[in-house]
Order: structure tokens, then sequence, then C-alpha cells
């Protein structure tokens, strides 16, 4: 037996098909288990036109995304249809008709899906994923993500399955993608993005950043989307207020001038970095986010010591960014570097996961003998920098 519930509150895109959405009266029971990516993302199962597909929640996007990969294995007709705006540029989108979407208790039938390009690492790297879910299957539900037990399920609009601090949610008008506001340093930041897409802990733009906390942040990093990656600068700030909520050691991002951010209106997005450390309830529909404090709320962030933000590839780790004003930049690495052994161990398969990876943010005066993929061997000592 499947109840109809609310449509969600968004437009169709032009020329789209209608689609209608059902949520089970039990959909309390319909718990979906996800990992977490490399990057932070939330990688779960669901099914598309009765198959399964791997797919990531991502309510920084106004309409979800089923990859070309996809598309083009399973012989997809697409309807092209202009371009995007996201994190990194702008991209080609076309749409393709489904049939059925099912996830947790909820199911949509007819419709039609954006297809882009989703590089690896614009999914939290590691496996390629098939599917970016966003607004236009969330938004007219309460989405209750347990990050402590990592499961997720979706309720009808209004339902309040635990009590916490409370923050204001909604979808901006124009973009159709999840907004609140928040304070930093005596500034409030409105609107701000709640994006399940974005690793990261909080971003903001260069000139938000610049009202908040008005000096360089003290070193760089490295943000990616499916326009391709983003330099941004980088800070741990002691307090970020989220409505009720006080979040404490919260690691900040600084998009360049003209950023993601600029471009959709906003001035940041609160990513799954900083909602991880709560079990959290989005419900734009009430007008309400809900944080639960779970184990890790309030915890220091891990900072580098090393300087050098790695992707892993098999057998070996690839520099993606050098850290500004770290021992790595210092000692002249560059991006582009591969690393085929640290302190004389191989570079496991699952490194994001294995304790090996630990050494970036390792005890400072540590040495640590990487080798390098041409047969060279370098020593880089741990400091503090930032």
């Amino acid at each position: 037996m499947i109840a109809t519930a609310a449509a969600p509150a968004l437009p169709r895109a032009p020329g789209m098909v209608a689609a209608s959405s059902t949520l089970a009266p039990d959909s309390a029971e319909h718990w979906v288990p996800f990992t977490l990516t490399p990057g932070n993302q939330i990688r779960f199962t669901m099914m598309l036109d009765g198959k399964p597909v791997s797919a990531i929640l991502d309510t920084g996007l106004s309409y979800s995304v089923l990859s070309r990969d996809y598309v083009a294995k399973a012989g997809l007709d697409v309807r092209q249809s202009g371009h995007a705006t996201v994190i990194g540029g702008a991209i080609p989108i076309g749409w393709v008709a489904t049939d059925r979407l099912a996830v947790g208790g909820l199911t949509r039938t007819g419709g039609e899906i954006t297809v882009a390009a989703v590089p690896a690492l614009a999914a939290g790297g590691g496996a390629p994923v098939d599917l970016l879910v966003g607004p236009d299957l969330l938004a007219g539900y309460a989405l209750d993500i347990d990050y402590d037990a990592k499961r997720f399920r979706l309720l009808p609009s209004g339902e309040l399955p635990f009590r916490g601090e409370t923050a204001l949610l909604a979808l901006s008008p124009r973009h159709h993608i999840y907004v609140t506001r928040a304070r930093l340093g005596g500034t409030t930041l409105n609107p701000i993005v709640v994006d399940t897409g974005d690793g990261s802990m909080l971003t903001v733009s260069d000139d938000a950043w610049r009202q908040a906390e008005p000096k360089p942040p003290p070193t760089s990093a490295v943000s990616y989307g499916l326009g391709g990656t983003v330099v941004t600068g980088l800070a741990i700030v002691p307090q970020v207020s989220v409505g009720d909520l006080d979040a404490r050691n919260i690691e900040v991002r600084i998009e360049p001038p003209g950023g993601f951010s600029d471009a959709v209106g906003a001035e940041g997005r609160i990513g799954s970095g900083f909602l991880e450390r709560y079990r959290v309830l989005l419900d734009p529909g009430a007008g309400r986010i809900v944080f639960a404090p779970g184990a890790r709320a309030d915890t220091m962030p891990p900072r580098s010591t090393s300087g050098l933000l790695l992707g892993a590839e098999p057998g070996r780790l690839r520099v993606m960014h050098v850290m500004s004003n770290s021992p790595a930049a210092a000692a002249g690495w560059k991006q582009g570097d591969l690393i085929c052994s640290i302190d004389g161990s191989p570079i496991p398969a699952d490194y994001a996961h294995d304790k090996l990876s630990h050494w970036t943010v390792g005890e400072p005066g540590r040495v640590v003998t990487l080798g390098m993929c041409d047969g060279s061997t370098r020593r880089l000592r741990l400091a503090s920098f930032y």
C-alpha cells in the first residue's frame, strides 16, 4: 500500500515531463544505509527503473543529476538542454526520461532527470557514482540523517523524530536549493546554502570572509565540483552559529571572487563536514533544520602538518594541491608529484580509510620518508602552519 505525499515545491524545468511522488506510510522504517566517501559525501544505493545505482545526497543541486557515463552504458536517449552553474564553472546538461526512482520509502514515477558529467573527484573520490540526488526528489519531505549510525530516511514534512537546536531552512526562490543563515565573527551570512554534496565544513565567499574576518586566510586548499577544481583559502575559526546552534572549531574555506556562492547569490555553504557532527533533520516544508549533537560535535578538525592534499590512485598518491605557507611548499613540492610509498610502505588499495593515510596530519617535528614513483626519495618534516 502506497500513500501519496505532498509533491516537492519545485517548478519543472522548461519542457520537463511531469512526475508524481509517493511516500510509503511506513517510511519511518525505511532507513537507507550509507557510507561516507573519501570526500565526505553520503553515498548509498537506490533504484532507477528497476536497477540499482550508486548515488550521493546533494541538496546543493537544483535538480538531480544522472552521470553521462551511466547514460552511455545504459543506451538512454538524451535531450540536450543548455548549461548549468556549478562549483568550478558552467557545464553542459541534458535530460532523460525515467519510469521509476525509488529511495527509502519514496517512489517517483514518470518525469525526467538531468544528465551531466560527474567526475570522480566531484563525487567524493573513490569509485564513480551514477546519480546525484537533489531537492527535486527530496524537498517535499523531512530528511533525517543519522551520521553516527550511517543511515538516513525520508519522512512526511512536519514530523519531528528527535529534539535539538533549530535553524531556519528554505528553498531559494531562484535556484531551488536548501538555504539557511549563519553568523561568523559577528557577521550574518544570509543566505547560505546547506549542501550535503559538499564534503567541506563551511565555505564562504571572498566578500563574506572580508566582512567577518578582515584578514587573509593563513593557507590554501582545493574544492571539487562538477565544473572542476577551485583553489580556496583555508582557516579554522572558533565558532559559527546556525540558528540556535553554536558550533565550535570550524574549518572554513574561502572562495575566490566570482565563485559558486557569488554565482548563485549566496554568501557561502554549509557542507557535510559540518553536518556530520550531528544528527540532522532537513525539512524545508516545515522551514527548519534540527541539530542533535553527535559523537564528534565541537571536536577540533584535523589540521594538515604536511601541506600536501592528495588524491589516491591505484598504487600511488597524486599531489592535488600544495597548501600555501606549508612545509611542503617550503620544500618545493608541486601539483602532480606522484608518491608510491610512505616510510617504506606501499600505498594500500583503500588508502583513504587506512591508518597509513594519517601521516599528513602527523605530529609536528616528525620526518616522513616518501618514495616517489620515479624512484627518488624525499624527506618531509611535519610542522604546524595554520
